[in-house]
């Protein structure tokens, strides 16, 4: 197999991970390149670099030991940009001086990469009175809908998709708004929602007992438990959010329980994190592991992973050092703890190489031991560099081994450490992989089961043109490379076949051995009653786990496109897009409208907009607009506007999407509140005013949702709902992989 085992390998990696200059020139010439530019700095932190080097080199040959993107990418390189992946902001202050102040740490974290968490249960609900000024506050979802304009700001300076992660107990008085948040598809697009769920809220709920939602000492409301949880359990089952965080157990398994406590996690949940927070990822390939695959004699080559996974951890504890940080308290934080969060992808294909079906007995079995052989490498190699380099500062073995993630650790891995120390406070994780994975020739992702055997990506050219190329499993390539078209064994499972329990227990076996946590997505099908996906998140919360989230098609968030079925030739010749009109639509001489009078706050006049509709085959459309204004300050950008506007609405399909940009537009002087929402820039009023129409007229069923009855904009090649486009190639390949959206066409993803 060729050193790129398939073709989006190499364009993941030209896209992503090879340096180039300012001109877009290569500056890694080979991918043997960008391996020896991540060793060279890594090691520059070493005593005898030259040494070390090769060391790190040899580690990442071939793929086997892949650091997360953020190190691949900027190791080495002169930009101004974090290593870490994760971060936990600082609590948020009850204040509207905390609260912006925390809002600008936000934009300075996202603006050098990282992904954030932030936990909103600190600010008080809505309604409750504001001491000084008279008046009610508006509750955490307000300052939420501020964060998520920033962050669409920040997204749009940059080559690169924001991440965030919201946190809320299950005890606050806005929990409920906090369920129902992500039920109009237009709010909090930038964020992940997770309910902070405690022990005393799951016992409540095994009792039928009443809960206080309370803050600040006062309790606002008393409910059924067993209410809250049905409302949640509904929410995720109706649009897939809130995801689920079982905090209290996070806490007791905390190595550093002694230390901190933890109220968030990073966007895709796979770690916990205390204020400020960081953490930095990278993952072992499994796939590449396995001795003699697909026969009798297969297995998981484990002196290979122990050696591993002991250069992985060195390398990682560098990448500390080695690295810039956005703020100084996440710097400190960093170094005190010295966590880093060390996992494995290629599971499901390592599984499949050895003869093991996903989610069967003997696969869970396999699971635990790699992972235990895994997390014990780790935790020696750590104890061999306290006593080459120091403990981390904040260590104290006793109160350490007492943790609950270390006290079922093999008796010579707790010698080891109270005789020489620990270096990295925390060491494994399971990260969201997606990108990297198919960066090491489409290897399964995670712990995550392969998602399709095959499935055909397209490339969008320069001019404009598409190619598709066949996108085949690591582990099928394998197969065939030796077995030529013999099918596969039965144990060839996909995601598609496995029940939801399978999920679980594969998550489960896998948490035992991993001190933080997991980033993993229960795909459930759309049709699955909601008894049994509620029995999900409860099989989740008695065999271990710390937090489950899951993934059902619905018609919020839409479907996930998976494996194509066979289409007529017709409909394939179409690619199963959107079909756009190749001309735009001439003017009747009458057309149909409405005008639309907008105020801004702070603007002596008002704008006007007006949008005419056109009527096809008994359906109604827009056709163009108008916006005017007395204010001449204006002038020339509504004009513009307008003109642009019109000319995307007469050129058909689904012009939704005008709207969506619009109302992302963010405007650094200041936004204003209008009708009990903050909206960030005059432009995205306009965009709402657009919105409003185009659900008024039917052309959008509602806030986001996309088209509802346009055969101009139709899917060819079937009926039912579809997934979003890709915002990068606008493909329609979106897969919900370890909490992440994942276009499976170019490697864009929301969290990697």
């Amino acid at each position: 197999m060729s050193r790129f085992a398939a073709p989006i390998a190499e364009s993941i990696w030209d896209m992503k991970y090879r340096l180039k200059d300012a001109e877009g020139t290569p500056v890694d010439r080979t991918v043997e390149d960008t391996w020896r530019r991540i060793a060279r700095a890594i090691a520059q932190v070493e005593d005898d670099p030259a040494a070390h080097e090769t060391a790190f080199y040899d580690a990442l040959q071939d793929f086997r030991f892949l650091p997360a993107g953020r190190i691949a990418a900027g190791a080495g390189t002169d930009r101004h940009v974090t290593l870490f992946n994760c971060f936990v902001m600082g609590t948020i202050a009850d204040s509207m001086e905390g609260i912006f102040q925390s809002l600008k740490e936000a934009a300075l974290t996202l603006q050098q990469g990282g992904g954030i968490g932030y936990d909103f249960s600190t600010i008080r609900p809505r309604g409750a009175p504001v001491t000084g000024v008279a008046a009610d506050a508006s509750g955490p979802l307000s300052f939420m809908d501020v964060w998520d304009a920033m962050c669409r700001t920040i997204m749009s300076a940059g080559s690169r998709r924001g991440a965030m992660m919201a946190t809320m107990r299950c005890d606050h008085p806005d929990i409920e708004a906090f369920i129902d948040a992500k039920r109009d598809p237009a709010r909090l697009r930038m964020f992940n929602l997770s309910v902070l769920v405690t022990d005393p809220f799951m016992a409540a709920v095994e009792a039928d007992a009443p809960w206080d939602l309370s803050f600040g000492g006062r309790v606002y409301r008393t409910l059924p438990a067993r209410d809250l949880w049905s409302r949640i359990m509904r929410a995720t089952y109706d649009y897939a959010e809130p995801g689920v965080i079982f905090i209290d157990r996070i806490n007791a398994m905390n190595n550093l329980a002694y230390a901190e406590t933890i109220a968030a996690t990073n966007p895709c949940g796979e770690q916990p994190l205390p204020p400020y927070g960081a953490c930095l990822l990278g993952s072992i390939n499994l796939a590449r592991l396995v001795l003699d695959p697909f026969t009798p004699e297969a297995r998981l080559d484990l002196a290979t992973l122990d050696s591993l996974v002991r250069a992985a951890v060195r390398m990682m504890d560098n990448v500390v050092d080695l690295s810039r940080f956005p703020l100084p308290q996440q710097a400190e934080e960093a170094r005190l703890k010295r966590r880093i969060g060390l996992g494995v992808t290629g599971l499901a294909d390592a599984l499949l190489m050895t003869g093991l079906r996903y989610g069967s007995d003997q696969a869970v079995a396999a699971t635990e031991d790699w992972l235990h052989a895994l997390a014990r490498a780790a935790y020696l190699a750590s104890a061999d560099l306290a006593a080459e380099k120091g403990s981390f500062p904040l260590f104290d073995a006793e109160r350490l081994l007492a943790s609950g993630s270390l006290a079922h650790m093999d008796q010579d891995v707790r010698a080891a450490i109270r005789q020489k120390g620990l270096r990295n406070a925390l060491l494994t994780s399971i990260a969201p992989t997606g990108t990297i994975s198919l960066y090491a020739g489409n290897v399964s992702s995670g712990i995550e089961p392969v998602f399709a055997f095959a499935y055909t990506r397209k490339v969008l050219q320069k001019d404009g043109s598409r190619t598709e190329d066949e996108v085949t499993d690591y582990a099928v390539t394998l197969w065939r490379h030796m077995h030529g078209d013999a099918p596969l064994p039965d144990h060839f499972v996909d995601a598609q076949t496995l029940s939801p329990q399978d999920h679980v227990r594969m998550q489960a076996a896998a948490q035992k051995w991993v001190d933080s946590s997991i980033s993993k997505t229960i795909n459930v099908p759309a049709d699955i009653s909601f008894e049994a996906f509620r029995d999900v998140y409860l099989a989740a919360w008695n065999s271990g786990c710390k937090g489950c989230t899951t993934y059902r098609p619905n018609a919020v968030t839409g479907a996930v496109l998976s494996v194509a079925a066979e289409q007529p030739e017709t409909a394939r010749a179409a690619g199963g897009e959107i079909v756009y009109l190749s001309e735009p639509l001439d003017r009747p001489a009458a057309l149909e409208g409405q005008t639309y009078k907008l105020k801004w706050p702070g603007s002596e006049h008002s704008l006007y907009i007006t949008l005419n509709d056109i009527v096809i085959a008994g359906h109604r459309r827009p056709f163009e607009v108008f916006i005017n204004s007395k204010n001449m300050e204006h002038y020339a950008w509504t004009v513009a506007l307008t003109r642009m506007i019109s000319a995307v609405f007469r050129r058909g399909g689904d012009v939704s999407f005008v709207v969506e940009e619009l109302k992302a537009v963010f405007d650094p002087r200041g936004g204003a509140w209008m009708g009990g929402r903050y909206i960030p820039s005059i432009l995205a009023a306009i965009g709402g005013v657009i919105e409003q129409h185009l659900i008024a007229i039917g052309f959008i069923a509602g806030e986001g949702l996309g088209l509802k009855s346009d055969p101009k904009a139709q899917i060819a090649g079937g009926e039912g709902p579809r997934g979003p486009a890709c915002p990068n190639c606008g493909a329609y390949t979106l897969q919900m992989i370890e909490g992440c959206m994942t276009c499976t066409s170019c490697g864009q993803s929301k969290c990697g």
